[in-house]
């Protein structure tokens, strides 16, 4: 069916534009933006310091961290109000969702562990503990095979085997890595290393580093574009994002934004890029097909990241 026929069909939501849930770390706040006009629409209290977030289950959850108290804040997106909390390891922060909703994989810093969460139960289901120290990102390949993870303090990438629920290998990479995205054949990782100023470029297959490029200074977060051509790149101490052409491996654009960008997210058609900047208390969007920015948004003190749904 097209987009007109639902339209004429179901005229209030066939055509509804998604969300965009930004977690505000210093006002312990989500804002929540209407993608279609780029405006506040609520702002949701959670208390404590939410950070990494992802939507599971059938949609209508969204799974936020609280680093300081050691739990993953449920939050009902139906209601738009917080709806229970489960415990974690120590210090949580980066959060990541397998393709189907199904699990949520979230990281935990002085645990060195990775929690799973079964989205039927709203419980934690195993925790698979890291070789590499103070894990950041944990981020599913496309298939739901493998968990990837940025181990700051490590250096590394650490490979996770979901169905044996173990580790399998680890990856060497640059200084202090953070954000990861896969291509969505789940050929390849992008991998940014904020102290080195790098994104590895990663075969998911063999687990293997394939090449290193020079991104901006403090490099941190990753989005890919749906279509797999393009990754987005945060630079933390350039107050701008670069643009990847995976065809070429080589950088075509920058485009400036707020002060400490940190994570991103695109919306479903990868028309539209979110990116959160720390420091300028504001949201960044980009139009990813001039890239160009559009506008800055006012958000809650210290975003750290952002999830559309």
């Amino acid at each position: 069916m097209t987009k007109l026929a639902l339209a004429l069909l179901f005229p209030c939501c066939a055509l509804a534009a998604p969300f965009a849930y930004v977690s505000n770390e210093g006002s312990g706040s989500l804002s929540v933006i209407d993608t279609a006009t780029d405006t506040v629409v609520d702002t949701l209290q959670t208390g404590g310091k939410p950070r990494g977030a992802a939507v599971g289950g059938d949609g209508h959850w969204l799974y936020v961290s609280d680093q300081p108290n050691n739990r993953l804040i449920l939050v009902d997106l139906r209601e738009r109000k917080t709806a229970g909390a489960i415990a974690l390891g120590v210090s949580p922060e980066g959060v990541g969702r397998s393709a189907d909703g199904r699990w949520i994989a979230a990281a935990s810093e002085q645990s060195n562990s990775v929690s799973f969460i079964d989205t039927r139960l709203q419980r934690e289901a195993f925790t698979v503990k890291v070789k590499g120290e103070n894990p950041e990102h944990a981020i599913f390949s496309p298939d739901g095979r493998t968990v990837y993870v940025s181990a700051e303090d490590g250096d590394t990438l650490e490979v996770i085997d979901f169905e044996r629920r173990a580790q399998i290998a680890q990856i060497k990479v640059g200084a202090r890595p953070r954000g990861i995205g896969f291509l969505p054949d789940g050929s390849r990782a992008y991998v940014a290393a904020e102290n080195a100023d790098t994104l590895f470029v990663i075969d998911a297959k063999a687990h293997a580093v394939l090449a290193r490029i020079a991104a901006g200074k403090r490099s941190n977060g990753i989005a890919i574009h749906p279509d797999g051509t393009r990754v987005y790149v945060s630079n933390g101490g350039e107050a701008s994002v670069s643009v990847l052409d995976t065809s070429s491996n080589s950088v075509i654009a920058t485009i400036p934004v707020g002060q400490r960008p940190w994570n991103m997210a695109l919306t479903p058609d990868g028309g539209k890029l979110y990116v959160a900047n720390g420091r300028s208390n504001s949201v960044s969007v980009i139009d990813t097909r001039n890239n160009t920015k559009l506008r800055d948004i006012e958000v809650g003190k210290l975003p750290w990241g952002v999830v559309v749904q």
